[in-house]
């Protein structure tokens, strides 16, 4: 067993302290009745990419913690202590899933949108020069969904005559109104990345298409965009912490 170094705080406590960060991030995460560690984490885990990202490093965490706090034999002498790579490991973890994690510091800021009645060589110029793939699209300052590449592809496609397709007095809404809908949801500025992955969670378990996420200041439809966000966004954020 080992005394408490006092110069300074034993790698033991630190363990614990950001153990127990990481137990209350998960409790404010999950949202769920039962608040037991691996109950939390295994839940967690299927719903959220950051959860699932340190799910093994937490659970051999989670058996270090019981050995220190519940085989301690008495005050100031533990049974194990942790080396200085867990203890950061671990604290960066808790950082990690206690910051704010806004969700529009993932998402595409300069977000280009359209109105119905735009000229569909203004988008093409859009994809020229940004080269985005989806872009909302409003009618009156309600958004309406999304127009994206594929959409004008297909116009493109059913509209070739002897190898020219003439834009000429095509509107946003010419290809938009034949087009299949592209769904979208609004979030508010202040919404997180977990509310954004609850979002197409839901979706998914709906077998709905949700084709992206867009944040407003006030999450109405008729708000500017300020960011907006698909799946793949989720699915590449980096949460390494080495």
């Amino acid at each position: 067993m080992k005394t408490i170094n006092k110069e300074g705080q034993l790698l033991s406590e630190r363990f614990e302290v950001a153990f127990n960060q990481v137990h209350e991030a998960l409790k404010n995460i999950v949202k769920i009745p039962d608040d037991r560690f691996y109950v939390l984490l295994r839940v967690g885990a299927k719903n959220y990419h950051i959860i699932e990202t340190y799910k093994r490093d937490l659970e051999q965490y989670a058996k270090l913690r019981n050995a220190l706090v519940h085989e301690k034999m008495e005050i100031g002498y533990y049974i194990a202590e942790p080396n200085i790579k867990v203890v950061e490991h671990i604290e960066k973890i808790a950082y990690i899933f206690s910051r704010p994690n806004y969700a529009l510091s993932i998402a595409t800021k300069k977000v280009v949108s359209f109105n119905y009645d735009d000229s569909i060589v203004n988008v093409m110029e859009a994809i020229r020069d940004f080269g985005y793939s989806q872009y909302p699209i409003y009618k009156n300052n309600d958004c309406m969904g999304l127009l994206t590449t594929g959409d004008i592809v297909n116009w493109m496609a059913k509209h070739v005559v002897d190898n020219f397709v003439n834009f000429s007095n095509i509107k946003v809404y010419d290809i938009a109104k034949n087009e299949e809908s592209h769904p979208v949801r609004f979030v508010p500025k202040h919404s997180n990345i977990f509310d954004v992955e609850i979002i197409f969670e839901a979706a998914h378990i709906e077998k709905k298409d949700l084709q992206g996420v867009i944040i407003t200041e006030n999450g109405i439809s008729k708000e500017t965009p300020l960011g907006f966000i698909t799946a793949w966004d989720l699915i590449e954020i980096d949460y390494t912490v080495d």
